[in-house]
This record gives C-alpha cells, sequence and structure tokens, in this order.
C-alpha cells in the first residue's frame, strides 16, 4: 500500500488577482482560512486551475510559500510542479519540496508531447531524485497527451509515484487503470462531474474545481460516499451537478473566478490569454449559484440544525 496524501475532497485552489492583475497574496490567505473552515481536506496549488502557465517562476514560488505558510500544517498542501521540460520540472519539485510542500502533482509534457516511453522516462527521472510523493496528473484536453493504463501499471512500481488524478473523463480508462494498479495507484477523480463513478471504483476523493465556491457541500458528497451513505452522496452531487457543469462553460478557471466574485471572495480575473466570461454567460452564471445557494445550501444547513 502506498502512502496516502489525502482522502477526501481536496481544492485545486485558484490564484486571485488584484485589479491590476498582479497576485493578491493577501487573497490567497482568506481563500485558505475559508477552504479550511469549510472542511477542505488538502490544498492544491498552482494546479491548471492556479493558472500557473501565467505566472513567472518566482511568482510561482511565492504563491508556493504563502500557500504553505497560511495552511501551517493543518492539511496536506500538493503543489503543480509540471512542466514539458523535465529539468525544469525536476526543478520546480526540488522547490517546492525545500518550501515544505507535502506532495507534487505533475502533469504529463505538453506541446511538445512524448511516447509512452518518454512519459515513463519522464516521471522516473523525477521520482529518482525527489524525496516527496508525486501524484500523476493525466488531462489529455489540455496536455494533448494522455497516459495510457498500461503506463500507469508500470509507474505505479516506483515507490514515490504514489497516485494519479484522472482528468481524462474516459471512465472506461479509469476502471481499467484501477484494474491494472489497484492499491499500488489510488485514483483522485479530476472532473467534478465524475465524482461518484469514480469512486464507486475506489478512489480516494476529488481534487476539485466547484470546492472552490462551495467546498463543504463537495466535502459532504464524499464523506458521505465514504460512511456508506450513498444515496445522499448521490442525492448531494446530483443536486450540485447543473453548477459543477456551468463551471465549465468556458476555459478554467474563467468562470470559477467569475464564480468567486460573485459571491464576495478573493479572485479577480484571469491572466491573458485567458478573458472574462461574456455578460450573458455571467448572468446565467449567477441566476444558477443563487438558486444553488437558496435551494441546495441553505436547504442543508436548515436540515441540520434541525437535527442538532
Amino acid at each position: 500500500m502506498k502512502e496516502i496524501i489525502f482522502k477526501g475532497a481536496g481544492v485545486a485552489l485558484i490564484t486571485p488577482m488584484n485589479k491590476d492583475g498582479s497576485v493578491d497574496f493577501n487573497g490567497i490567505s482568506k481563500l485558505i482560512e475559508f477552504q479550511l473552515n469549510n472542511k477542505t481536506d488538502a490544498i492544491i496549488s498552482c494546479g491548471t486551475t492556479g493558472e500557473p502557465s501565467t505566472l513567472s517562476e518566482e511568482e510561482r514560488i511565492k504563491v508556493v510559500e504563502r500557500t504553505i505558510k497560511s495552511v501551517g500544517g493543518r492539511i496536506p498542501v500538493i503543489v503543480g510542479t509540471g512542466s514539458n521540460n523535465t529539468k525544469h520540472a525536476l526543478s520546480l519539485s526540488l522547490k517546492a519540496q525545500e518550501l515544505g510542500a507535502d506532495a507534487l502533482l505533475i502533469v504529463t509534457p505538453y506541446y511538445n508531447k512524448t511516447s509512452q516511453k518518454g512519459l515513463v522516462e519522464h516521471y522516473i527521472y523525477i521520482a529518482n531524485r525527489v524525496k516527496i510523493p508525486i501524484i500523476l496528473y493525466n488531462v489529455p484536453s489540455r496536455t494533448g497527451l494522455n497516459i495510457n493504463p498500461e503506463t500507469c501499471g508500470i509507474l505505479s512500481k516506483h515507490k514515490r509515484i504514489v497516485a494519479i488524478k484522472e482528468a481524462s473523463g474516459n471512465i472506461s480508462q479509469i476502471a481499467e487503470i484501477a484494474s491494472i494498479c489497484g492499491s499500488e495507484l489510488p485514483i483522485y477523480c479530476g472532473n467534478d462531474d465524475q465524482i461518484i463513478p469514480t469512486l464507486s471504483f475506489g478512489a480516494l476523493g476529488v481534487i476539485s474545481v466547484f470546492s472552490n465556491i462551495f467546498p463543504k457541500q463537495l466535502h459532504d458528497i464524499v464523506k458521505r460516499y465514504f460512511s456508506g451513505d450513498h444515496k445522499k452522496s448521490l442525492e448531494l452531487f446530483l443536486s450540485s451537478l447543473k453548477l459543477m457543469n456551468a463551471l465549465f462553460w468556458d476555459v478554467n478557471p474563467i468562470p470559477v473566478k467569475a464564480a468567486l466574485n460573485f459571491i464576495k471572495l478573493p479572485s479577480g480575473n484571469c491572466r491573458l490569454p485567458l478573458t472574462t466570461l461574456d455578460s450573458f454567460t455571467k448572468n446565467k452564471l449567477q441566476k444558477i449559484i443563487e438558486f444553488y445557494i437558496k435551494h441546495v445550501v441553505d436547504v442543508e444547513q436548515n436540515h441540520v440544525c434541525k437535527n442538532v
């Protein structure tokens, strides 16, 4: 059995920006307190949702530093350190390790891509040179490259490669990874709209975009599933599905940043080349959030109050 970094709901945290486009470091601390107060099980810094591709290396380091300091050891911090340059990915990984990260989230090489053989060599090169656990990150829609299940089987044999964030969207592939790797490569769901089926394959939890805005609700979906209350877990999941899907009406993290702005949490806009939602889509998203707060969040809170 590999080391378990976390079990439950981790948030793929956004990187909030000031009006001038600079990183809002105080906003990072505020978002982390919001997450901790709402039972998030892990913080993922500089994943796709955190816009690392438009942060300078100095900014990335400072974002990770602030995140780790703000969390203060209360829950695990996982840092995205992927690159299409293997030595650069190693450099980022060693820096995250030095800063106190609990684990690394390493996306597949993008743009130049590679073969499956190259993937194995890329990950093994990094894993042989770091001392903290690695979570593979498979998101072909972003990278143009898929980690095949058989490749997962090979990589799962390395002691520091301890899990995979599976965001391929291919349920059959996720099932095959679970079948081939078992406990040697636990799975984290990487798509909010596939949480329940992925948990049914034995996943340890989810690395979530939705958790940026409603972390307690996402945490409860996973917690209830693990406690055996599958019916209630499914009910909460289905009631959240429309909003989960709305957060992908445009390129992530454009919609979730708009959503955070609606609920008055630090966010700001994305950096170019990502832009903002058009006014029509923004209004639609706001209405869905308002409906969710009134008919899902309030109902659940009232139910809890009645049972205290």
